[in-house]
């Protein structure tokens, strides 16, 4: 089969479909990637044809509105204020990325369609070929579960008020699509057309079911198929610094924002060195993305900074992640039996923070706008003293690592058997 992987976000919200491209053409099927601009270089390292949706998504993320919509410190109601000048822009880069998901469906012509919430014309495109698209999630709490607002929630309000939050994202990206609607001039699609095709397509949650079990209530058609992660470490090789700095120290506490953004990392790399430093722990900063950067002055026998460095390589070597909760990383650290502390920025990773929590492979984090020294080093130090975490970490990964839903995944793809 031909199939279109797309996927709309920061890198957290593509490197999963990477990983699901590379299964997909492992079974012998031909992969398309249709991601924002900045992510042209990752499909291409893969050797995945790509088609470009435009760079003004991320511009939007990386401007300073974005970064203090993501981690700012501030009022709520700037917050909020900050949140709705986004919403603006982003509805002027909707109707680009709808028309060049439209475009490229019509030159293409796949025969599925693998995407995720933020990609909308694929619904319409299930409206007029029902079970041609399967929609993946890395995050929980997209669809009904018991006990559970909506992701973008991320709290408990009781049944009642959980339900409404579950239908009031649905009444939102119903109207999204009917917007799109109009945009494209398409004929005979209805709102009632547009509910079928959400309830009725593949749903697949790409999450270890060591940290999300599937409801039994749930329709045949939402189904969880384990965490999938590609090989990053091909052609990379570590410097001799890094070498020298794990042979140095036994247990190393690995820090990382990954790809999100924040208008203060100066004083955030500040409060975490600090409190690292008084504490005598030795740790690698990762600063790819911006939201830590490497000061002028530290001290280079206890850290360590780099700008790229497959997880998949080091975690292994690490005690404790320090993260911002992404779905990846999250997975990643569990994996590798790492005890987690999330520093949550937005949506889903308060979410992760919560989960890790109560699966007690980690201390409850603090959202990035509120870390201070003194309420972070108590945090930072249960996390590297506590060894119930590690004992509940390593636990965790050794389930995770015997889990295999390659198969499953293809399958429900590809809707056989």
């Amino acid at each position: 089969m031909k199939i279109l992987i797309s996927s709309i976000g920061t890198r957290g919200d593509i490197e999963p479909f990477l990983a699901i491209g590379e299964l997909l053409r492992k079974n012998g099927h031909e992969v398309v990637c249709l991601f924002p601009e900045q992510f042209r270089v990752l499909a291409r390292e893969s050797n995945f044809e790509f088609v470009s949706l435009g760079s003004e998504f991320m511009e939007m993320l990386e401007s300073e509105t974005g970064k203090f919509a993501l981690g700012g410190t501030g009022s709520k109601w700037k917050k909020i204020l900050a949140f709705i000048k986004l919403a603006k822009i982003q509805s002027g880069n909707n109707k680009l990325m709808i028309q060049r998901q439209f475009n490229a469906v019509c030159d293409l012509k796949p025969d599925r369609i693998v995407h995720n919430g933020k990609v909308m014309y694929p619904v319409l495109w299930e409206v007029e070929s029902p079970g041609k698209t399967v929609y993946i999630s890395p995050v929980p709490y997209l669809h009904y579960v018991k006990g559970h607002t909506h992701t973008a929630f991320h709290s408990n309000y009781g049944d009642l008020l959980n339900r409404l939050t579950f239908r009031l994202a649905d009444w939102g990206l119903e109207k999204a699509i009917m917007m799109a609607v109009k945009w494209l001039k398409l004929t005979g699609i209805t709102r009632r057309r547009v509910q079928r095709a959400l309830q009725n397509h593949q749903i697949i949650y790409t999450i270890s079911p060591q940290l999300f079990t599937r409801p039994d209530y749930w329709p045949q058609n939402m189904q969880i198929a384990g965490y999938h992660e590609r090989n990053k470490t091909a052609g990379w090789q570590p410097d001799e610094d890094l070498v020298q700095f794990l042979e140095t120290h036994s247990k190393i506490v690995f820090v990382t924002f990954g790809s999100m953004t924040n208008p203060e990392p100066e004083a955030k790399t500040k409060i975490i060195l600090n409190i690292l430093q008084r504490n005598n722990i030795p740790a690698i900063i990762n600063i790819s993305s911006g939201g830590l950067v490497k000061p002028e002055s530290y001290d280079k026998q206890r850290f360590l900074f780099v700008s790229a460095i497959p997880y998949d390589w080091v975690f292994p070597k690490m005690y404790a992640v320090i993260h911002h909760g992404g779905s990846g990383t999250t997975h990643m650290a569990l994996k590798n039996g790492c005890v987690s502390l999330i520093i949550p920025h937005i949506i889903d990773q308060f979410i992760w923070n919560g989960i890790v929590h109560e699966k007690g492979a980690g201390p409850l984090g603090i959202k990035i706008s509120n870390i201070t020294e003194k309420n972070l080093e108590p945090k930072i130090l249960e996390m590297f003293n506590n060894k119930t975490f590690r004992e509940k970490a390593i636990q965790i990964g050794q389930q995770m690592k015997n889990e295999n839903f390659e198969v499953a995944l293809i399958n429900q793809i590809i809707q056989k058997g």
